[in-house]
């Protein structure tokens, strides 16, 4: 029997709830156009090293061994 529990309403799986957005890309910002902060990097030599706060920002872990992932 595949009953729907009482308190589930059945959802059509083309709704999304418009707080949910997809996961962005290793190296996007946490939210699609929304400009990096200062807080977010810092620059050494060639390359840019995120700190903490964006990752926590981002909201997950990227598997890219980040030096300052608080995921880890």
């Amino acid at each position: 029997m595949n009953e729907t529990p009482r308190d589930e309403t059945p959802r059509d799986e083309t709704q999304r709830d418009e707080t949910q957005r997809p996961a962005p890309k290793p190296g996007e910002a946490p939210i699609a156009n929304e400009p990096l902060r200062p807080e977010d990097f810092y620059r050494e030599g060639d390359c840019i090293v995120f700190t903490a706060a964006y990752h926590l920002r981002r909201g997950y872990c990227c598997n890219s061994d980040c030096r300052h992932c608080p995921y880890k």
